[in-house]
């Protein structure tokens, strides 16, 4: 059977949000504990300013507050984080970001540049391969 839903938790890392101008969408801290994957999912949806880019930022760290956050190592990446960032001409897109690192905590950073306008995005954490299985639905 080919079931992903059961092996998978799913974590609002950036709600989805308007972004009017070039403040960057600081995402909620994932905790990875009881699970050995982490796949970031972000989503654009309209970007309307015609020059607007959005670099995206994966920290990680061993405190709850990410008061010890660094910047994960490419080599920790799955994926990089220039092709998880995106452009004005990426309306409608999901890009993706694993992280292979050992560090308990991370979060997602999106930031806006040369951003005027209305720049619809969300991202979410699809954690899996759990220690525990089947996982929560609703997921906790």
């Amino acid at each position: 059977m080919k079931d992903l839903m059961n092996l998978i938790s799913p974590k609002l890392a950036i709600a989805p949000v308007s972004v009017p101008d070039n403040t960057a969408q600081v995402g909620q801290v994932i905790d990875r504990q009881g699970f050995d994957s982490l796949t970031y999912v972000i989503v654009s949806g309209a970007l309307v300013d015609a020059d607007a880019t959005f670099t995206t930022l994966l920290e990680e760290g061993d405190q709850a507050n990410m008061s010890d956050a660094a910047a994960v190592a490419d080599a920790d990446l799955i994926g990089t984080e220039a092709l998880a960032s995106f452009t004005f001409a990426d309306d409608n897109k999901c890009f993706k970001l694993g992280y292979k690192g050992a560090k308990r905590y991370t979060r997602l950073t999106i930031t806006p540049a040369n951003n005027a306008s209305a720049g619809l995005i969300s991202a979410i954490a699809v954690l899996g391969f759990p220690a525990l299985a089947p996982t929560a639905n609703p997921p906790a």
